[in-house]
């Protein structure tokens, strides 16, 4: 008795995708700091240094961005920590950020610069204090 033959497979040609129809395109969707509540201007001169604090726990309307936003906002963060704690571009934090304002969600305050320099004597003594130890 003989084996039967195995026969080669060839792939079956498939036929062309169809053609969309007009007005029934694929859309991209829209970034999230295109969609917001209002496409107004934003009046806020946020910088990677400026401080926010929270000033309410997160309403239930709050996307989830600014329920993270303001649960980290619970002690004063600046818009840099902000954008690495979350993984998002600074210029979306600074969109959230700048909704979160004017709805009165958060506060903005510019960082503390201190305006005298320490004095010399005094840097010399507490460096000579840590090479005795």
């Amino acid at each position: 008795m003989t084996p039967p033959q195995r026969q080669r497979r060839l792939p079956k040609e498939q036929p062309p995708p169809p053609l969309p129809k007009p007005g029934n395109e694929k859309k991209n969707p829209e970034r999230l700091f295109v969609v917001g509540p209002d496409g107004g201007e934003r009046d806020g001169d946020l910088d990677l240094v400026t401080l926010i604090v929270a000033r309410a726990d997160p309403p239930p309307s709050a996307t989830p961005e600014q329920s993270a936003l303001l649960r980290l906002c619970t002690t004063p963060l600046s818009v840099a920590e902000l954008s690495a704690y979350l993984n998002l571009p600074f210029s979306m934090v600074t969109v959230l950020l700048t909704d979160m304002l004017t709805s009165g969600l958060v506060t903005a305050r510019a960082p503390i610069v201190r305006q005298t320099v320490a004095d010399r004597s005094i840097l010399e003594a507490v460096m000579h204090g840590l090479q005795r130890l």
